[in-house]
């Protein structure tokens, strides 16, 4: 007997004919934040920003005075206490106000000591060498072997696609870094989310490119013409400027990687023994991440097709195909699981449908993919209902 299409809407379909048999695909497109698989999972877990309180409120923090030479540009407030001196604004710039040993900085300096306390706290992830220039380093809690921290040349810090990754230094004495050296981000790292614990008091050397917050028990030198990204606070000692530029930072709202599917398909309808098969919609994965080397991997994978009422009758993933076909992108290298027909996989097991390799910034891939179900020669005629599941990660 031939089957008849049924009349169909966007989600349920009736079937016209006993032998028919019609099945309503629904889909689901998760929106996913990045996994970073590569990164240690228990580092990546434990490891969240030092709390700064009111401190963050603050570009520079002292407590017996703050003094700039020359033409100093800061972002964000200054304050002093219990000293009271400010000097050297102007000529130097605020862009924020000025609190000497009133309440928001005395404020701001116990919960600099709660900041400071927590960092030292910290449960080290690696003890590693004091000579940070020419390394890369990943999320984590990093002690230095012989309690001082130096940077000569380029510290390079990278988030692995996790704009959240935090970053913390300790030192048991000082934190030194050489004229010229920088210390660079990568792959979603933030300078909102870097934290320089020192045990006694932190040198910068001129013309040089510092990013974090600074949490010195002492004091800190700040040399001429450096940049800093970030918070110099220090409990005890004075802050001291040279024609430098001091902005604190500030986190950027987070930027997602997500994956987004038609809500529903219909793939028609046939008798047993037959496939039934159809285009989903499009399916688009947007990268908005804005990594320097941009990789994901979009998967799909099928549940069981089962009718409602009882008794419930099934059609096993294990005949649910599928194939991603050609894609429309922007940036970088992608491939996709199932390029053509000869290559349709069955998905009652999470396969791979496209992935990005190469990438660099915002990227976007779309695709509309192809679905087929083979039909049991013992398939009860009926209305199935079965959902298939893009994540990207």
């Amino acid at each position: 007997m031939e089957p008849l299409r049924p009349t169909i809407t966007r989600r349920r379909l009736r079937a016209m004919d006993r032998l028919a048999v019609t099945l309503v695909l629904v889909l689901v497109g998760a929106t996913t934040l990045l996994v970073d698989v590569v990164a240690p999972r228990s580092a990546r877990a434990e490891t969240v920003p030092v709390p700064l309180g009111s401190a963050a409120d603050f570009a520079i923090l002292a407590g017996t005075t703050v003094t700039s030479t020359g033409l100093s540009m800061v972002t964000g407030d200054i304050g002093v206490s219990p000293g009271t001196a400010v000097t050297g604004f102007p000529p130097g710039q605020v862009n924020g106000s000025i609190h000497s040993n009133d309440g928001p900085a005395v404020q701001a300096q116990a919960d600099l000591a709660i900041a400071y306390n927590n960092a030292v706290a910290r449960t080290t992830t690696d003890t590693i060498s004091d000579n940070l220039g020419g390394t890369t380093m990943t999320t984590g809690v990093y002690n230095s072997v012989s309690g001082t921290f130096g940077i000569t040349g380029t510290l390079t810090l990278d988030a692995e696609g996790d704009p959240s990754a935090v970053f913390i230094f300790k030192t048991a004495s000082t934190l030194i870094t050489a004229a010229d050296s920088t210390v660079n981000l990568i792959n979603g790292a933030q300078s909102c989310n870097v934290f320089w614990q020192v045990g006694s008091s932190a040198t910068f050397g001129a013309n040089s490119t510092l990013r974090g917050d600074v949490l010195a028990f002492t004091s800190i030198t700040v040399g001429a013409g450096l940049v800093v990204d970030g918070r110099t606070l220090a409990i005890n000692g004075a802050v001291t400027l040279d024609t430098d530029t001091i902005t604190r930072s500030t986190c950027a709202e987070p930027r997602e990687l997500s994956i987004t599917a038609p809500e529903a398909a219909d793939l028609g309808s046939a008798a047993p023994g037959g496939t039934v098969s159809a285009n989903l919609g499009p399916v688009t994965v947007g990268d908005l991440r804005g990594l320097e080397d941009a990789t994901w991997i979009a998967t799909v994978v099928a549940s069981d097709f089962v009718t409602t009422g009882s008794p419930v009758q099934t059609i096993t993933s294990v005949n649910v195909s599928y194939w991603s076909g050609p894609a429309t992108s922007t940036t970088g290298t992608f491939a996709s699981g199932q390029p053509t027909p000869q290559d349709a996989q069955t998905i009652d097991v999470e396969r791979t449908a496209y992935t990005l390799t190469g990438g660099r910034g915002t990227n976007s891939a779309t695709w509309d993919p192809v679905v087929s179900v083979q039909l049991p020669l013992a398939a009860v005629s009926g209305e199935y209902t079965g959902t298939v599941t893009f994540s990207v990660a």
